[in-house]
């Protein structure tokens, strides 16, 4: 759980960070960029431990957790990006 909390903290970031610094009507352009980092993060993560055991459910966990913080940010922002 230790490598997963990063990427989720990470999502919470980035979601924060579009909804503070982005247009309204670019939110939903740059969300899918969060998610896109915090892929990447995911992996280079599990890869920089370098433990075979759980893998799959650490990977599996950082990213789903990732999906719905950024489900949640984009049911909060797509309303405001279409009204823009």
């Amino acid at each position: 759980m230790k490598s997963v909390a990063p990427v989720w903290l990470v999502a919470v970031l980035g979601a924060v960070s579009v909804a503070v610094l982005a247009e309204p009507e670019n939110y939903l352009v740059f969300l899918p960029v969060v998610l896109g980092v915090t892929t990447l993060l995911t992996f280079g993560i599990q890869l920089g431990i370098r433990r075979k055991e759980g893998y799959v459910n650490r990977v599996t966990a950082s990213v789903t957790g990732a999906v719905v913080i950024l489900i949640l940010a984009t049911a909060v922002l797509a309303p405001i990006s279409f009204a823009a």
